[in-house]
């Protein structure tokens, strides 16, 4: 399980996805990391559930942390959507 460094503690549940639950991992590094989680906020649930089901979809722990990794950066960043990946495949 990867720890995540935090600019600060925000309690905050993140908002939820539509069609898959945020994932513990995942929810983890939204709340430690308040960049991301106003990253996270103010996209769309459609766009959520993309994030959700990209990091989800990794079949490494390996890959998976990668994934969060990525998603801490590009949400800080005000990126919407995961780069680089199809969509999710189950809207």
């Amino acid at each position: 399980s990867a720890s995540f460094s935090s600019r600060s503690m925000p309690r905050k549940i993140p908002s939820p996805g539509i069609l898959h639950e945020l994932p513990d991992d995942l929810r983890r590094m939204l709340q430690a990391d308040a960049g991301a989680l106003n990253g996270w906020e103010e996209t769309t649930p459609i766009a959520r559930n993309e994030w959700i089901c990209w990091v989800s979809s990794a079949k490494k722990d390996d890959t998976r942390a990668k994934r969060i990794s990525r998603a801490r950066e590009d949400l800080a960043k005000g990126k919407r959507r995961p780069c680089c990946w199809p969509g999710c495949p189950h809207r």
